[in-house]
C-alpha cells in the first residue's frame, strides 16, 4: 500500500529542473518522486538538441503519458523567444486578426507554437490565457489578454486551439476563473479580486462555459473572490471553484492544472504542506512546483502522510491519481515529434518573423 501511496503523491506532480542539465541530486530526488512531467523555463533552455536530451533524460523518471511543459503565450512570457524568434502576443494577434478580419492569424499562433514547442521536445505549451483584459489588471497583464471582450476571448482561443491541436501539442486554458479583475501579481500576493458572482458568470467564465470541451487542460489560479461563496480562499485551493464551478456548473471534464505552488498567492495562504493537502482535496489533478527540490520532496512527502493518517485521504489521492492517469493517457500517449535540422529550424525562425511583421503591420498607426 505504501509504494501505491507514494506513486499516487508522484503521479500529481509536475517538476522544474534548475539548469541546462541533470544533476546528481535531481536525478537522485526525480526517481524517488516519480512525477507526471516535467517544466521548463529559460534557465533550462539553450538549443534544440540539448532541450531535447534534458527533457528525454529527466522524463525516463517520470510516470506513463507525462507532460513536457513550456511557458510559451507570445509577447513577454515566451520562454523560446531567445533560441527561436520572439513571438508576438495574444493581444496583439487577436486586434490584428479583428482588424483585418482575419482568424487565420490566431489559429497560425497556435501551430507556429505548437512547432516551436515540437522542435525543443515539448507536447504541451501552458497557454492560451483566457483572462479578460480589463483596466484593474493592465499592470499586471500588460498584453497576456487577448481582449476585453469575452467573445472576443472564446474566439482567439478557440482558433489557437485548434492550431495547436493540428500539430499535436496540447494546451492550457488560464487562469481559472480568471484574473481580468485582479491588482496584484499571484507571483508574489494573493490578489483579493473584488468582482461579483454575477460579473464573474457574465464575463471572466464565458470563454470557460463556451469552450469546456474543447480545452484539454485548465489551470487554477491563486487568488480569492471575496465577493463569491469562494471567499477569501485561493482559487487553487477551494472546492468551490474548482469542483462546485469548473466541474459541475460548468461540467468540464478535463485536466485540471494548478498554477505554480511555489508563489506567493498560494504560500502566503499556507505551507507547501498545507496547499497540496487543500489542492488535493479542492480537485485539482495535477500541480506544478517548478523551482525549490525542497518544496517538491516536502509538498510529496506531506501527500504521503495525510494519506497515511487519513483514510479518506487515501482514497481521495489514490482516486485522483487514476482519474489523472487516464486523462494523462487520452492527451500524451503520442511519442515526441523528431528533431528539427539546422535548416528546418532557420526556417521555422524565419516563419515565426514573417508572421510577426505581418501582425506588426495590422497594429493601428
Amino acid at each position: 500500500m505504501t509504494a501505491t501511496i507514494r506513486q499516487a503523491a508522484g503521479s500529481l506532480l509536475v517538476v522544474g529542473l534548475s539548469g541546462t542539465e541533470l544533476t546528481g541530486l535531481e536525478r537522485a530526488w526525480l526517481k524517488l518522486v516519480r512525477p507526471s512531467g516535467i517544466i521548463l523555463f529559460r534557465r533550462n533552455i539553450a538549443e534544440t538538441g540539448q532541450t531535447r536530451s534534458l527533457l528525454s533524460e529527466s522524463t525516463s523518471y517520470c510516470q506513463n503519458f507525462n507532460l513536457r511543459c513550456v511557458d510559451i503565450e507570445g509577447g513577454t512570457v515566451d520562454r523560446l523567444r531567445d533560441a527561436v524568434a520572439p513571438m508576438p502576443s495574444a493581444q496583439a494577434v487577436a486586434q490584428a486578426a479583428i482588424r483585418t478580419g482575419k482568424p487565420a492569424l490566431m489559429r497560425r499562433h497556435g501551430e507556429l507554437i505548437a512547432r516551436e514547442a515540437l522542435a525543443f521536445g515539448f507536447n504541451t505549451t501552458l497557454a492560451p490565457v483566457l483572462d479578460l483584459g480589463l483596466p484593474e489588471s493592465a499592470a499586471v497583464m500588460g498584453t497576456r489578454a487577448a481582449s476585453s471582450n469575452p467573445l472576443d476571448v472564446v474566439t482567439y482561443v478557440r482558433n489557437f486551439l485548434a492550431g495547436l491541436a493540428a500539430q499535436g501539442v496540447v494546451g492550457c486554458g488560464k487562469h481559472f476563473p480568471g484574473l481580468g479583475g485582479g491588482t496584484l501579481d499571484s507571483h508574489l500576493e494573493t490578489p483579493a479580486i473584488e468582482r461579483s458572482w454575477a460579473e464573474l458568470w457574465g464575463e471572466d467564465l464565458v470563454p470557460y462555459r463556451q469552450l469546456a470541451r474543447v480545452l484539454p487542460m485548465v489551470m487554477v489560479n491563486h487568488a480569492s473572490y471575496p465577493k463569491t461563496r469562494g471567499g477569501d480562499c485561493p482559487a487553487t485551493a477551494s472546492a468551490y471553484w474548482i469542483t462546485t464551478v469548473l466541474k459541475k456548473r460548468i461540467g468540464y471534464k478535463g485536466l485540471i492544472f494548478s498554477d505554480d505552488m511555489e508563489m506567493g498567492g498560494i504560500l502566503k495562504a499556507s505551507s507547501i504542506e498545507e496547499a497540496v493537502v487543500l489542492s488535493v482535496r479542492a480537485g485539482i489533478h495535477l500541480m506544478e512546483i517548478c523551482h525549490s527540490p525542497e518544496l517538491i520532496l516536502r509538498g510529496y512527502e506531506a501527500l504521503i502522510a495525510e494519506a497515511e493518517r487519513s483514510a479518506a485521504f487515501r482514497k481521495l489521492l489514490l482516486e485522483r491519481a487514476a482519474i489523472s492517469r487516464w486523462l494523462r493517457k487520452t492527451r500524451f500517449s503520442d511519442p515526441t515529434a523528431r528533431a528539427l535540422s539546422a535548416a528546418q529550424l532557420a526556417a521555422l525562425r524565419d516563419k515565426v518573423r514573417i508572421f510577426t511583421a505581418e501582425v506588426e503591420r495590422s497594429a493601428p498607426k
